[in-house]
């Protein structure tokens, strides 16, 4: 497996040690879901436990690299920036959310990056320049995004009413998942505002190495990326290359 590096693995195992907590406290929210009482301390708990052990598990990977929970604009050195998404639906029994790592240069160009839900033990991972994956038993899945060119017929996952787009509209509550189904080819885009970008992060990478695009919402020329954009205003459009014309143009008419 020449595709996964020495830091790729070593991130696997720290990511999938840190939410090990995850799957007994998502059990006890089920429980909780039928009580009186506000559980949103339990949620809260539950999730800066896992935040915790990031911290701790990174640092033995790389103990020279900053940990933040957002993407830092003056750095000088490489860093990781975790996050959590999904909350809201982790706290309605929903098992749609994901924990979040991508590790950054210091110009913030995103060098790896690793999506997982927990509830599911859904691992998607990807390495600029190696493409992106989805953890496998015994083989790992190569992802691609979807070769769809049809727009009446495309899946597209959105966070706000968007009526020119067709009815095979769909909303996770948890944009770093919906990225890595557009990575899987189970959408055909994302389109969504005002994003943690440590979320969007984690989740342009699979687009990009899946051979899909991503652009700030509200760009005008689509002739490149601008990724620095994206993080700043949170706001996405990512899209496989048969189907982005036609989005981008629709978003920005």
């Amino acid at each position: 497996m020449s595709y996964i590096s020495p830091t790729l693995k070593l991130l696997i195992n720290a990511v999938k040690k840190a939410s090990n907590s995850m799957n007994r406290d998502f059990s006890e929210i089920e429980r909780l879901l039928s009580s009186v009482k506000n559980h949103s301390d339990f949620v809260n708990s539950a999730f800066e436990r896992v935040e915790k052990n990031l911290y701790f598990e990174l640092a033995k990977v790389k103990s020279e690299f900053p940990v933040s929970k957002e993407l830092l604009k003056n750095s000088k050195t490489p860093y990781f920036v975790i996050s959590s998404d999904g909350i809201d639906n982790f706290a309605h029994g929903m098992g749609l959310f994901t924990i979040c790592v991508a590790m950054c240069d210091a110009e913030n160009n995103v060098l790896i990056s690793l999506v997982y839900n927990p509830a599911m033990d859904e691992l998607y991972f990807a390495e600029k320049g190696n493409g992106a994956y989805k953890e496998g038993f015994r083989n790992h899945e190569r992802l691609r995004v979807s070769s769809r060119k049809d727009i009446e017929s495309a899946v597209v996952s959105t966070n706000f009413a968007y009526d020119k787009f067709s009815e095979n509209l769909r909303v996770l509550g948890a944009v770093s998942l919906e990225l890595a189904y557009l990575a899987s080819g189970k959408f055909d885009a994302v389109v969504s505002r005002e994003n943690n970008s440590a979320n969007l992060a984690a989740g342009a990478l699979l687009v990009k190495e899946a051979g899909g695009y991503v652009y700030e919402l509200s760009q005008q020329d689509i002739r490149s990326e601008n990724v620095a954009k994206i993080f700043d205003s949170g706001n996405i459009l990512a899209v496989n290359n048969s189907l982005s014309k036609k989005i981008h143009e629709l978003v920005n008419s």
